[in-house]
Order: C-alpha cells, then structure tokens, then sequence
C-alpha cells in the first residue's frame, strides 16, 4: 500500500510539474474598438439660397460655417454620431480657375506627411457643367476625404472630411468607408444655381 501511494504521489506530482512547465505565458489580445452601428442609408436635398445645391445625407445635418475665417456661403455638413464633418467651402470664380484648382490640390496634398497614399479619382458632368477630382488620402491624416467641383467659369466648390479626434486609420476605417459613399453621392448630385 505504502509503494502504491509513493507511486501515485510521484505520478501526481510529475503531471503537476509538466502542467506548470508547459504552460506558455498568455499573449494579449490586440486591441479592439467599439461596434459601431451605421444608420440607413438615405439622402435629403440642400435646400438653400446658396449658389450651389446637393443631396446629403439624412443622418446628418447642415450647419452654417460660423469660424472666424467663414465666408459667405460656407456650411459644414456635420454627422454627430461619428463626431464629422464634411466642410464646404464655396469661392466664384473671377478668371483665376488655375491658381484656385492648384491651391487647392496643394491642400490635398499637404496630408502626404502623414498619409500612406493619396488616390485621385476625377469627376466630369458634362450635362451640369460640374467638373472636379475626389481625394482618397489613406492612412492617419488629419482628412481622409477632400474634393473640389468647378464649372470652370464661375462656381467653386471643395469639401474636406474631418472627425474631431486624433487619426486612427484603423478605428475610422468603417466610417470613413461609410461616409465615402455620402461624399460621392454629394459630388455626383452637385448642381450650380444662376449659372451663367
């Protein structure tokens, strides 16, 4: 009786030690973020004396740019639930097309320090003389979108989105890709008033 229980005791003690021996140390779970929930998908039409109109979207909501530095015609089209906002900013144009169109793909690509690369993707309405480039700039840079939308002759519009956070390419991916869509159907739905 006495060997059995020696025997049982070194058994019990040998797995104990495997056991504990063979243990790997725990790895940290990377780091995740919150779920977040994105509304249905839906458009209203910007009803304004502005000289320009569009559709946005119904979950957000348009706000007259009211910065120190605002002019006439500037709004922001703000999307609460992601703590957004698309801001737009309107110049006529008086024979100085090409400078405004190169300052402003300046602006683009000022984000290039921080950026991991910059798409163009370029846009032409022929029908409502609406012409103009969409910015793609990935990676942690202060505006992931940016566009601008001319007529050549006397309209300019551009648009940047900003979220009111630190860039975190990873953690604003869904909503960047989200609110993508609501800045191509702006562009594409962009009508001048009093043209020419």
């Amino acid at each position: 009786m006495y060997q059995y229980l020696l025997r049982l005791s070194i058994v019990f003690c040998t797995i104990m030690l495997l056991s504990v021996s063979c243990r790997q140390a725990g790895t940290p779970k990377p780091r995740g973020y919150f779920r977040i929930e994105m509304p249905e998908k839906g458009y209203i039409q910007l009803d304004s004396a502005m000289p320009y109109s569009f559709i946005y979207p119904k979950y957000a909501r348009v706000e007259t740019d009211v910065s120190p530095t605002a002019e006439p015609n500037w709004i922001n089209i703000t999307f609460p639930q992601f703590n957004a906002k698309i801001h737009i900013t309107y110049i006529e144009v008086n024979n100085n097309i090409y400078e405004i169109i190169e300052d402003n793909i300046r602006f683009a690509y000022a984000h290039t320090i921080k950026a991991d690369g910059i798409k163009e993707y370029p846009f032409i309405n022929d029908n409502q003389n609406v012409y103009g480039t969409v910015f793609e700039i990935k990676g942690n840079a202060a505006s992931s979108f940016q566009f601008f939308v001319t007529d050549s002759v006397r309209h300019f519009l551009r648009g940047a989105l900003y979220f009111n956070t630190a860039p975190n390419k990873d953690s604003l991916a869904p909503v960047v890709h989200f609110i993508s869509d609501d800045i191509f159907r702006m562009v594409e739905s962009i009508r001048w008033k009093n043209n020419w």
